[in-house]
Formats: structure tokens, sequence, C-alpha cells
């Protein structure tokens, strides 16, 4: 009889500094898919459940969906959320058992208004239905604040390895592969994990360049040796203030090889120890908004490929409100000429927009207006309306190939040289045909100034002649010392001074 295999997939990456509650309609707005519709929609794609059912499909399994939700990182996931969409999960694995393995797409910094572990209390409530001796696999996001609790009841965790995220298919096959191998009775894995006193490590974990990349090849290098299945290195997400937050390395070994466990633990000590000899290590050079836009004024007289500013402070997929106005502001103020500028989340002036209709001239505020204490205050704007949308596309850059999302209602304002896309749903600038669909060419632009800290890389990087940073003062500034921690263990690089 084929093995019966549960999926499911939640993901929430939780800025618990964020105002703005992620409710069910977050989830709904962004990827919400239950039951057989979650394998229609994200078969093919680069997606972990994808390659779940790669490794179902190849290796005969009786899969049963459960639902796939994702949201935009925002603030604490609600109750309700939590009730009509991770308890779904846990409710599938109770109701439609027996099941022979579980195999879980989360991100691992979920905090809900109930629980700061969330994919912990998920693991828990899937633990308690198909008994402790069915194997669980779960991925992570490379930026997971992994819990001791997640580590015992999982057997197997896989993070990305990739930074920009391009990995996600590979991944969910990865970890599919090593809990068929638990089902056919051939390993026996569990999980160890270290941390230090870090609340940031490994380069914020970004693979393009610096200490990651070490600790990638150091990890892969440890699944040599006898019994290790997998070792997983993760960076945390430091946006939240939860007592576990920081980096971790997680090891999942064979239980049935003799040692493997004594070995798991000193892998993971081991890494640990490169995170914090590497912890100082910083790759950004954070500019000012006016020094960027004083180089991308300069850049304007060459006429290769676009210089890319990328506001890493106001970025949504960090929890930001992607309405700071520091950098629009600025680009403005040096009079930048064919430049675009996106994607600034105004659900108000997009429907402004849309009232006045393509070709019209207008006058609104601008951004700023969750919390102008975070990026700056709205910006009044004339300007023309270039183009409608209703916000849908697809994405065929190397991070969501294949996923459809919308950025809702969505107009793109003219402002002198500036192309402004202002849209109604938050979400970052990973793929070209976020400005595309839009009516805006990216290679075609001088200057883009965009809202993202590492992810606009993968397709962004490759078409730029130069790429700046810039801080502009917003919810996820790099400066984790800013931050009013509560619940975050004490004493903890580097917020405190710590041997």
């Amino acid at each position: 009889m084929a093995p019966r295999v549960l999926i499911g997939q939640f993901m929430h990456e939780t800025n618990t500094f964020s105002s703005q509650p992620t409710g069910y309609g977050a989830f709904a707005r962004v990827l919400l898919h239950e039951g057989p519709a979650m394998v229609a929609v994200l078969r093919g794609t680069n997606s972990e459940t994808a390659g779940f059912l790669a490794v179902a499909e190849a290796q005969g399994w009786d899969v049963v969906p459960s639902l796939a939700a994702i949201a935009t990182p925002a603030g604490p996931v609600t109750a309700d959320a939590w009730e009509r969409l991770g308890l779904a999960i846990a409710r599938t694995a109770a109701e439609d058992g027996p099941f022979d393995g579980v195999l879980l797409a989360l991100h691992g910094a979920m905090v809900t208004e109930l629980d700061d572990d969330a994919e912990g209390a998920l693991l828990e409530a899937v633990r308690a239905a198909v008994g402790p001796d069915v194997p669980i696999g779960m991925t992570l996001d490379l930026h997971a604040n992994v819990s001791d609790r997640m580590a015992a009841l999982a057997n197997v965790i896989c993070p990305y390895r990739t930074y920009p995220h391009v990995d996600m298919a590979e991944v969910g096959e990865r970890c599919a592969t090593l809990i068929g191998d638990a089902m056919a009775g051939r390993t026996r894995p569990r999980t160890v994990i270290a941390r230090r006193a870090l609340a940031e490590g490994f380069d914020q974990g970004r693979t393009d360049a610096g200490p990651m990349l070490e600790a990638l090849a150091r990890a892969q290098a440890a699944e040599a040796k006898p019994g290790i299945l997998t070792t997983s290195v993760c960076a945390g997400f430091s946006s939240s203030d939860i007592a576990f937050m920081g980096p971790s390395v997680a090891v999942s070994y064979d239980a049935a090889a003799d040692g493997a466990e004594a070995t798991a633990r000193a892998v993971a000590e081991d890494l640990m120890d490169f995170c914090w000899a590497t912890r100082e290590h910083e790759g950004n050079v954070y500019l000012t908004p006016d020094q960027a836009a004083s180089r991308a004024k300069a850049h304007e007289t060459d006429r290769g490929h676009p210089l890319v500013i990328a506001d890493y402070a106001d970025n949504p997929g960090g929890g930001a409100y992607g309405d700071a106005t520091e950098l629009l502001r600025a680009m403005l103020g040096a009079g930048l000429q064919n430049a675009c500028f996106g994607a600034m989340v105004d659900g108000e002036a997009a429907a402004a927009l849309h009232a006045a209709g393509e070709g019209a001239a207008v006058t609104l505020a601008v951004g700023g207006k969750v919390d102008p204490r975070f990026g700056g205050h709205p910006l009044t704007l004339s300007g023309v309306v270039e183009r409608l949308t209703d916000g849908k596309f697809v994405c065929d850059g190397p991070m969501w190939r294949g996923i459809a999302k919308s950025f809702g209602p969505t107009g793109v304002l003219r402002v002198d040289g500036v192309r402004i896309l202002i849209v109604t749903n938050g979400m970052q600038i990973t793929d070209v045909q976020q400005f595309r669909h839009a009516g805006i060419d990216p290679t075609a632009m001088a200057t883009i100034g965009l809202k993202s800290m590492q992810h606009f890389r993968a397709a962004y990087q490759p078409l730029a002649n130069e790429v700046l940073v810039c801080d502009t003062g917003a919810l996820c500034s790099p400066d984790v010392r800013k931050r009013p921690f509560k619940k975050l263990r004490r004493p903890i690089w580097p917020l405190d001074p710590v041997a």
C-alpha cells in the first residue's frame, strides 16, 4: 500500500513591532488554497509544496493536501486566522489519518496573538494528532527563529540555502526525500539545535557574499559525517521580539546510527562558534536617501544599465509598512529623469488614481500614512496618471517563478521624470513583472528605486550597472539596537556587551 502523506503550507514572517495585525484576509490576498486546489496551483512552481509533490509523485505516495496559505509580513497573526488556517492543518491530521508521514512548509518566524512560537504550536498539534512515531519534516525560511520546541517535534528541518531565496522547490524535494527514507525505515531522524547570545549573525544570511557562504559550505561538508542527514543554518529574524530570536543551527541525524547524536551536536556548536566569530561582518554600505539620489543623478550620464537603489528599511517583505517616502522625496528632489520607484503601498492614493482615470492630471498625498515616524511624512505630489491596472501578474523571475500574485488596484503616477508605482497590497519588489505589468520596463530606466532588502538582487542585480542600499529610517532599519525589545533574552549581542 502506498504511504499516505499529509502536506500543508502555512507561512508568515511576523514583525512584532508592526502596528498592523495579520488577519485571515491578509492570507486570502496573497495565497490561500485548500485541498486539491493547492496542488493544482503550486505544482511545477518554485515552491516548497511543488518540491513535496515532485518527490511524492515520483515515489508513488498517496498525498493528502490540507491547505497552502501565505501572507505578506506584518504584525502578529490573529487568533481567528490561526484557528481557521493553522489549526485547519492540525484538524486534517486528526480527522483524515492515519498518516505515514507529514510534510509542512513553514516560515519559522511566525508569531500569533496566542503564541510566540507559532510553528512550534502547529507542530505540537500535528504531533498530537499523528502520534510520536510518524516522521514529520518541515521546510523553513533561511530567516527562521528556530525554537527548541520545533527541533524536538520535527524529525527533519530543511531551511532554504539561498538569499535571495531561489531554492524553494529544491528544499521541498530534499525534505520530502529525507522523510521518504524515514517512512521506508532506512533512517530514524531526530534533530538537535544550537544558538548563541546573538540577535543577528551570518550577515543577515545573504548568500551572494560573506560568512553565510562559508557556513553553508561547512554545513554541506558535515553531511558527509556518519549519521548526519542534513544541517540547517538559519540567520534568524531580528524584527521579532521573542525570547529565542536569533541565528541558529539545527542538525537532523539518524538516531539509529552509533554516535550520530553527539556528532550532530558537535556540528551545530562548531557552526555557531563560527557565527559568533563573524558576528560583526556587514556586507552592505547603507547610504542616506539623499546620498543615493545624488549618486543616481551623476549616473544619468551613463547610457548603460540602470542604477538600482534599494530602500532596505522599508521592505514589506520584513514587515515594514511599504509607504516610506524619504527615498522618493530624495529622487524627486534630485530631479532624476527616466526613473521608476516602487512599490509605494497606499491604497487610498491608488483608489484616487483609479477614480481620476488614465491621462488625468492629479494632485494628491502619497505615502507616509501608517506611521510617519518610520520613513517620512506624506508627499503632496502633482503628476499624470500614466497607467491603471488590477495589480495582477505572474512572476517569471528566479524567486517566485510561476506563482500568481496581486498588488490589488494599482496605478502609475508620473511626476516629472519619475514613474511611481502605487499599489494597494504590500509586497516587496522581487520580480520584473511587478513593474512590467504596469507598463514600466525596468531595463529602460536610468534609475530604479525599489523597496526590498536583498531579494531584489535575484532579478534586478543582473540588470544593474550598480546597486546602492539606503536606510530611510523605516520599520526595518538595519540597526537592531533601535528596536524596543521587551521579551528577547538578555544579555545579547549587539544590544549588550557579551563575552
